[in-house]
């Protein structure tokens, strides 16, 4: 003979619960299939393994006897097939994060070979991209989460991920430095190298020139932050930059230094708002800032 184990673990459930409805219930199926299960198995015995009226259901002498037979063995296996489902989600344990391309190749590189030494059954997918390609990803489910400068959008979850400044990059001429801090004013008739306007802190630059009434002369606008920076390295301009950028200053010779007034700028997290984050992500998020804070700190 023949029997299923779905056949089984009806059995068991109707003897736990000694109802069918509520068996039924656990086994997510109707009460009238739970029957089909039940009969099916005493026609296969050949006797009945329950008594039942409109009241109660109870166990049979024969029932009782095949709950004692069966109980080890359906333990054994609903234990070991969990015991080889954990195994495999172990080895396929994976998250995915999606940022713009900058960030995406000097920041989180580093990030994620030093989350994976501590974490080395966990896979860490990058994906690099404009900020609507980004988005597409997270509707989609395609990413866990992603950080940048994101505006409020319906669906998406959005928070508060890490707080950047906007500094002054100047060539280092080899001069002793004076002082950390400059003052937007002293940017005046100054040669300027942007980025151009679709950054969005390039627009939050351009807005604090005008709140200030600052003129530079705009000598060059550039599509890539390291260019920007190359620009300032040969002594062709100055530039602002976000604090993050500091990260693809250390090598050059370029001098940072912090700007006054403090504008800053905000890097949001933003995920799919209909999915909950797997734990492993939120691990790798709160990991990333405290990576990203020793970074632009120089540590």
């Amino acid at each position: 003979m023949e029997y299923s184990s779905r056949q089984l673990r009806a059995f068991h459930l109707v003897a736990q619960h000694r109802n069918f409805t509520r068996a039924a219930e656990a086994l997510f199926i109707t009460t009238s299939g739970l029957s089909v299960l039940i009969r099916e198995l005493e026609r296969q015995l050949g006797f009945r393994i329950f008594d039942r009226t409109t009241r109660q259901v109870s166990l049979t002498a024969q029932g009782s006897e095949l709950l004692a037979v069966t109980q080890p063995a359906l333990n054994a296996l609903e234990t070991g097939i969990s015991r080889i489902e954990q195994t495999v989600k172990k080895k396929n344990r994976r998250i995915s994060i999606g940022t713009t391309p900058w960030f995406a190749a000097h920041v989180l590189p580093p990030a994620i070979k030093e989350f994976r030494d501590r974490h080395p059954d966990l896979e860490v997918q990058l994906f690099d991209g404009n900020l609507r390609a980004i988005i597409k990803r997270v509707e989609a489910n395609k990413l866990d989460f992603a950080v940048g400068i994101f505006d409020r959008m319906p669906g998406i979850k959005r928070v508060p991920f890490f707080r950047f400044s906007l500094m002054l990059a100047r060539q280092d001429d080899g001069r002793p430095i004076r002082h950390s801090t400059d003052h937007w004013g002293e940017l005046r008739d100054e040669t300027l190298i942007s980025l151009t306007k679709d950054y969005p802190h390039e627009q939050l630059i351009r807005k604090q020139l005008v709140k200030m009434q600052i003129a530079c002369k705009r000598r060059q606008t550039v599509n890539l932050l390291d260019t920007q920076i190359g620009l300032v390295e040969a002594g062709l301009g100055i530039a602002v930059i976000p604090s993050f950028g500091v990260m693809a200053s250390r090598d050059r010779k370029v001098r940072i230094t912090q700007l006054d007034p403090l504008v800053t700028l905000e890097f949001y997290e933003v995920s799919n708002r209909g999915r909950k984050l797997p734990p492993e992500a939120i691990e790798f998020g709160g990991f990333l800032k405290t990576y990203i804070a020793r970074r632009v700190a120089g540590k």
